[in-house]
């Protein structure tokens, strides 16, 4: 079944795809010297396991860069193969097979022995397969995505549209194999304040770490690390601090920033702050999609090109949006310094006219402690794995758990688990409307109608606003748009964003607001809102219009403290 003609080569780099596409080192945050890379192409086919076609990994089937650009229908399993070698000096004790991350359940199988199966579509897993490797070697992957509603899903449909877009089936992040002792770091938690961090190995040994010059001691997994004269991470200074830990004959590289996170009343409101001091965080709705690889990025340096055209735009946060990213992403977040606003990825279902028309109107009232019951326990559990991969991130400074009532359930409860499970960052209970309970922001969104905010006992946060649209000839890939507002040209686009802040953002941080984030970074499929467009080749705002925006905000913040 061929895709509509949404995902095309759009980029320079979809052009000329490598042999083996973004090998690199997959996780920045804890690396060791080993690493053998099994994207490439792959033995492919739908529905049955003839393998007649050839796909190229990580890219999903209904993407371009993949080859194929077909959809698969929910439910159909899809299949992979390759045969492999290992490298000679492979030899340290046992072989770890890894995935970035396989939508929605998959079923691993190594020279024909099953080693193993994963359900969850944003979340990296891994296999160990000393017992079943050889001098030659066949790793074959069974996969399907059910699109029930069971797992997260996010934006994805199968019919597509307006905020709805393509669904992804299968691999869609790197597949790859590392050689460990036998005895090895499995886990690394990073905890941080404004003197040093507190590391945490499992399982737990002892070792040495060396940062910047100093050698620390690792005891039974625990170490304390705190730098001379610590220097506090922030956009505007991205300082981050790395570190070797040698454990037996494990070695491993990693880094960590240091920054703080609180609440604090200043003058009669309650502010964001960071590292202390009130700090507004402007931002920009991220939902993380590519037109030629969907939910994977062409090339090693998409993530950054996109984080530092922001930066150059005047935001400082990204909120990434129902959506959870190779580890890159966040990698880059943290050594170029932005923000990121990190969301939860829906599961349930999701009823337009109650979770989207209605409130979007005013009724924004619901009873949320009876809704959804059949997938709880695994909203929560993919919620932890999110937790888990990313806490050691120092970029992500916020969670948000629910959007727009979308799968939402006893919120409170949910807002109570996170916090055991990180009380280090701002958590968004409820973002747009549906608040029920405890959260630490009061989160808004606003479209089609002016921004009139009021002082909240919690610090306020315009989570969504804007989406302005403006088509850019020859950078469309729908012949359909979605939008909340419609622009002829760059000149009128930058005008209504101008008067938008300026008229409705700035005079509303006089009523406590902390946040915003304007929709969105890029166009997506349908929707022609974003700042830029979806191939990223055209900026759509005025570099200087945005930076003078920014300082306007932060000079009327600063105001008020």
């Amino acid at each position: 079944m061929k895709n509509t003609n949404l995902h095309i080569l759009f980029t320079e780099q979809g052009k000329n795809i490598p042999e083996i596409p973004l090998n690199f080192y997959p996780r920045p945050a804890l690396v060791r010297d080993s690493f053998l890379c099994l994207n490439g192409k792959w033995d492919f086919s739908v529905g049955k396991a003839t393998y007649d076609r050839k796909i190229t990994v990580p890219y999903c089937p209904e993407s371009a860069l993949s080859g194929i650009c077909e959809a698969v229908k929910p439910g159909t399993p899809i299949f992979y193969r390759r045969s492999f070698c290992l490298p000679e000096d492979f030899n340290r004790g046992r072989i770890i097979l890894h995935f970035g991350a396989v939508d929605c359940h998959c079923e691993i199988t190594v020279n024909g022995k099953n080693i193993g199966a994963h359900s969850g579509g944003y979340d990296a897993f891994s296999f160990d397969i000393t017992e079943y490797v050889k001098e030659q070697n066949l790793i074959e992957v069974k996969a399907r995505d059910d699109l029930d509603g069971s797992y997260p899903y996010g934006k994805q449909k199968v019919k597509r549209g307006g905020m709805w877009y393509t669904p992804v089936t299968g691999i869609w992040q790197t597949v790859w194999i590392e050689s460990v002792p036998e005895n090895y770091i499995k886990e690394l938690s990073i905890d941080v304040d404004n003197k040093g961090s507190n590391l945490t190995v499992t399982p737990p040994v002892d070792g040495v770490i060396s940062c910047e010059g100093k050698e620390y001691s690792l005891q039974n997994g625990k170490a304390r690390i705190e730098p001379d004269a610590p220097e506090l991470w922030s956009p505007e200074n991205p300082r981050l601090y790395r570190f070797t830990l040698t454990a037996g004959d494990d070695k491993i590289e990693s880094y960590f920033a240091l920054r703080t996170l609180e609440i604090k009343n200043i003058n009669g409101l309650k502010k964001l702050c960071l590292n202390g001091i009130p700090y507004f965080f402007h931002g920009v709705l991220d939902q993380g999609y590519f037109p030629d690889g969907i939910f994977t990025p062409p090339d090693e340096k998409a993530f950054e090109r996109d984080i530092l055209t922001m930066k150059r735009l005047g935001f400082n946060t990204l909120r990434k949006h129902i959506k959870v990213e190779p580890q890159q992403f966040y990698y880059d977040c943290d050594r170029l310094g932005m923000i990121v606003f990190q969301d939860f990825v829906n599961n349930s279902d999701y009823n337009f006219i109650r979770d989207t028309a209605l409130p979007t109107v005013g009724f924004q009232k619901c009873n949320d402690t009876k809704k959804h019951i059949k997938y709880r326990d695994i909203f929560m559990a993919e919620a932890e794995k999110t937790i888990k991969q990313l806490k050691n991130h120092s970029c992500i400074c916020y969670w948000t758990i629910f959007n727009e009532g979308w799968g939402q359930f006893d919120s409170t409860n949910v807002y109570r688990r996170v916090r055991e499970l990180d009380s280090s960052r701002f958590i968004d209970s409820t973002s747009g409307w549906f608040r029920c309970g405890e959260s630490d922001v009061e989160s808004l969104h606003v479209y089609f109608k002016p921004v009139k905010l009021r002082s909240a006992d919690n610090p306020l946060v315009l989570s969504e606003f804007g989406g302005y649209s403006l088509a850019i000839e020859g950078h469309i890939s729908s012949s359909k748009s979605y939008g909340y507002g419609t622009f002829k040209d760059s000149d009128g686009l930058q005008t209504a964003l101008d008067s938008l802040y300026t008229n409705e953002i700035v005079p509303a941080i006089n009523q406590g607001l902390c946040a915003t984030i304007i929709t969105q970074l890029s166009d997506v499929e349908d929707e022609i809102n974003g700042m830029v467009t979806y191939d990223r080749k055209v900026v759509k705002v005025d570099e200087v219009g945005m930076k003078e925006i920014a300082e306007k905000i932060q000079s009327e913040f600063k105001k008020i403290l």
